[in-house]
């Protein structure tokens, strides 16, 4: 979306024009809007959707160091806006900005009690034992493809389910719900949710979370949200809105995150058959798709929000006390700062490859990395046994992005499988 000038967010009392970039909330052109922010400098001035102005931070370098700057914390009421009454509670994006204590929204000691407890409950021998069940659920997928079909939607038959069904097993979240779960996280996540549906989307989230945890508090079992009721540092122990609240974070961002890195994956093989090749041909592991994959389309596009405590210069500007700052991973992927001139291309012998930060950096790095790491290591090398031969039905251009900003998300993923 095009630049327009508006009086910018500034610290209490002053004021400055700035040419701000409008975030478009159709994601009509997500590699187009990433470049825009990442020409603007390490740091650039942006409107989110709904007239919220931020600032985001676009370049590799200067988003390290941010993301590991104590002056720049989680916590809501630090922000100007939202101390002055400007940002609305049916704002679409307030679950995601204010989304409940977590170890996603607080800092400092807080935080790391909140992330000791839940590393006490996702181990790395938690996360590696769910491999034979990803294992099995991949082929049952694979399996179920309606393959007689001319044109498949790859994502509605494999990309979606497979996470959704891996999340809900390791929370231990009953698979009746999954259907309106994936209603209500759309809404979500969506910058197109209407107003009136905003606090009524969050409220269910909500309750079908605390009725989840309710149900193991009484009837515990091998889960992650049993262990999370369980675990505990030197008697402390989280209370019933941490875990309700880490619980909705975990199935969110345990989800999207990886059916994103699935269906881009297949797209950037298709889109690149000399890269699909090398890695068909053994000349190239699977492991370089993913992380290369992580690093030219990252699956998540903007992470809301961090807020100032003071002033915090970035290339040479300035985010003031009070404002907000988003990190654009989009724009951060591709930096040629760190990634070289090649930055722009796919390539998945790139040196650079794992250099990315697309999960994060600092003490607020995706507890959920590996396991997203191990879905698509075993999804993609299971589907491309089976369809080696599996390209896009329709051109990369016509493929429409989801109403979301804060994801690299589409629609559907049509494909033909050619077995």
């Amino acid at each position: 979306m095009t630049t327009t000038g508006t009086e910018g967010t500034s610290a209490e009392g002053t004021s400055a024009a700035e040419t701000r970039i409008v975030l478009d909330p159709f994601v009509g052109d997500l590699d187009g809007e990433s470049a825009r922010l990442r020409a603007a400098g390490p740091l650039a001035a942006v409107e989110l959707p709904g007239g919220v102005p931020v600032w985001a931070v676009t370049h590799h370098a200067e988003a390290k160091a941010l993301l590991t700057d104590p002056r720049l914390v989680k916590d809501i009421t630090v922000w100007g806006a939202w101390q002055r009454g400007e940002i609305p509670r049916d704002w679409p994006l307030i679950g995601l900005a204010n989304p409940g204590r977590s170890m996603l929204t607080v800092d400092g000691a807080d935080h790391r009690r909140l992330r000791a407890l839940v590393a006490q409950a996702l181990t790395p021998r938690r996360v590696e034992r769910m491999r034979e069940r990803i294992t099995e659920l991949t082929n049952e997928l694979l399996d179920g493809l309606p393959v007689a079909e001319e044109v498949v939607d790859l994502k509605a038959a494999f990309a979606y389910p497979l996470p959704m069904y891996v999340v809900a097993e390791l929370m231990g979240i009953d698979a009746s719900l999954l259907p309106r779960l994936k209603v209500l996280f759309e809404k979500f996540f969506s910058t197109r949710t209407p107003p009136d549906e905003v606090v009524a989307t969050l409220g269910e989230l909500a309750q079908l979370m605390g009725d989840t945890v309710a149900a193991k508090r009484a009837h515990p079992g091998e889960d992650l949200t049993s262990a999370l009721i369980q675990a505990s540092e030197d008697g402390d122990r989280l209370t019933d809105e941490e875990i309700v609240s880490t619980l909705q974070l975990m199935v969110a961002a345990g989800h999207e995150t990886t059916i994103s890195l699935l269906v881009n994956a297949v797209v950037n093989l298709s889109a690149h058959p000399d890269q699909r090749a090398l890695v068909l041909s053994g000349q190239a592991d699977w492991t370089a798709v993913i992380e290369e994959t992580l690093r030219w389309s990252t699956p998540t596009s903007h992470v809301l929000i961090r807020f100032a405590t003071e002033d915090v210069p970035v290339g040479g500007r300035v985010v003031p006390k009070g404002d907000a700052l988003i990190v654009s991973y989009g724009a951060i992927g591709r930096d040629e700062q760190a990634h070289g001139p090649s930055a722009g291309e796919f390539d998945i012998t790139r040196e650079t490859r794992n250099r990315h930060i697309s999960f994060g950096h600092g003490p607020h790095v995706c507890p959920g990395a590996a396991l997203s790491r191990l879905e698509a290591g075993v999804a993609l090398p299971a589907l491309y046994a089976r369809f080696p031969r599996l390209d896009l039905a329709v051109p990369v251009k016509e493929l429409r992005n989801k109403p979301v900003v804060t994801q690299n998300d589409l629609f559907e993923l049509p494909v033909r499988l050619n077995p």
